[in-house]
């Protein structure tokens, strides 16, 4: 279990959200978010509608940029003694923020001081394993969760003469239509890929039940280091690194930099998010599809579940000074926030309005009951994609908990640009990278522990 500094919290009373006597304004409850429109002002609406629930508490939600850029921010205002509420973090940004101290109040803390009772148990597994402790108790709330698909241009699979209606299953089938698509999908590009180490590499490992880096890829401890320069990695990503060499493949740039080649015609298939689903659905004037994501064939035990990205939402204290500075009322407010957030038609309505996967099972059921599925051909795939395997984690696939982990997604990213661009092989692009990013491990370790 990594090590955490004591969180300086006081004693709370377990009172529900009735309006304090002579309260006349409601407790304002801050919320920084990384989330840019469409999805920013549908995360928005959640606020906005638990508001109109109650008059003890004002949820209020900011855009403070993207994931990265709302994280510094939020380290920041705490050492100002400003920080809000509530902080939606990108799911790599977990383990820095579990290193984090008093600046954090875990979840599971709150709703025992709260009194508020949120049922995990019913939390997808591998939505539920990335934010918690090893002994189960939630560090964090879940909130827009997804994983990496597969989207193809339907179309461009019909002009290529490729099945439109089944996506390969394996790596060597996708190796077999490259070339079709490249002679006649009519796209400028076979395939391209947002999100290189999500997609390629950590989501990768996953499903291939192969461990990203040691002691339960950092679950186990802080003394963890990378083992991405294996074998299976090696060969994949110098297939990559080939494509793009034969005008197969496409290196979209960092982070989702590459997603705008699927919705406007020139990549015929991408590897992102799940919660792409709105902007494709809005932008993209083709017939379209999603799969799961493939596998090589003859690999043991692969596919099983892929991990998750996405965010979930962090409790901070308001600073350094004053013991946290937070009142009673106010975690109260951010408890009530979080038991309406888990409510499950109030998630399952989040996953049909943007594509993030329903975190609850019963979530699930509502929108299949529903028939969203059955109108949405394919929205289910992401959830039967984190449940493949019969939703059993290993220790390869619960997920990613390094330090310093945001730094070490660059480092890669850094290395395969190189290797695009015919400076290295796919093998030094991985040593470098495993060299590069243990020395931020270590010094995270020594930051952290003790």
């Amino acid at each position: 279990m990594m090590h955490r500094r004591t969180l300086l919290t006081g004693a709370m009373s377990l009172g529900v959200a009735a309006p304090a006597i002579g309260q006349t304004q409601p407790i304002e409850i801050q919320f920084w978010h990384g989330l840019a429109q469409p999805l920013g002002g549908m995360l928005e609406k959640r606020a906005t509608d638990f508001n109109a629930t109650q008059t003890r508490y004002k949820v209020v939600p900011t855009f403070r940029g993207s994931y990265p850029e709302t994280m510094v921010a939020a380290i920041a205002a705490f050492r100002a003694n400003n920080a809000p509420h509530v902080v939606q973090m990108f799911e790599v940004g977990t383990g820095t923020m579990m290193g984090a101290g008093r600046a954090v109040k875990p979840v599971h803390e709150l709703l025992a001081e709260t009194g508020v009772q949120i049922d995990f148990n019913d939390y997808l597994p591998g939505v539920r394993g990335y934010y918690s402790l090893s002994d189960g108790r939630m560090m964090s709330m879940p909130f827009n969760s997804s994983t990496t698909i597969v989207w193809y241009n339907k179309d461009a699979f019909r002009r290529a003469g490729v099945d439109p209606d089944k996506f390969p299953e394996t790596w060597q089938g996708v190796a077999e239509i490259l070339p079709k698509l490249k002679a006649g999908g009519g796209t400028a590009v076979p395939m391209s890929t947002a999100w290189l180490t999500w997609a390629q590499i950590e989501n990768f490992s996953a499903i291939h039940d192969i461990p990203l880096a040691t002691l339960a890829n950092g679950f186990g401890g802080l003394g963890t280091e990378l083992q991405i320069n294996n074998p299976l990695v090696q060969r994949h990503m110098q297939a990559l690194v080939d494509w793009q060499k034969d005008g197969l493949f496409r290196y979209g740039g960092r982070n989702n930099a590459g997603e705008p080649a699927f919705p406007n015609g020139e990549a015929a298939i991408m590897f992102t998010s799940s919660g792409f689903r709105a902007r494709v659905q809005r932008e993209a004037r083709f017939g379209w599809g999603v799969a799961m994501l493939p596998y090589y064939q003859g690999t043991p035990n692969a596919p099983i579940n892929s991990i998750i990205g996405g965010a979930s939402l962090w409790v901070m204290n308001k600073g350094p000074a004053a013991g946290g500075g937070r009142s009673r009322d106010e975690f109260q407010g951010v408890a009530e926030f979080f038991k309406y957030l888990s409510q499950p038609e109030v998630d399952a309505q989040w996953h049909m309005d943007t594509g993030y996967v329903p975190v609850r099972r019963a979530s699930y059921a509502i929108a299949r009951e529903k028939g969203f599925y059955r109108d949405n051909p394919g929205a289910d795939v992401p959830i039967e994609q984190l449940l493949r395997g019969g939703g059993t984690l290993t220790d390869n696939s619960r997920g990613i908990r390094l330090g310093g982990f945001v730094e070490i997604r660059t480092i890669m990213e850094e290395e395969f640009e190189r290797a695009f661009q015919g400076q290295q092989n796919a093998q030094q692009a991985l040593a470098n990278a495993t060299t590069r990013g243990n020395v931020v491990l270590r010094n995270f370790e020594r930051a952290n522990r003790g």
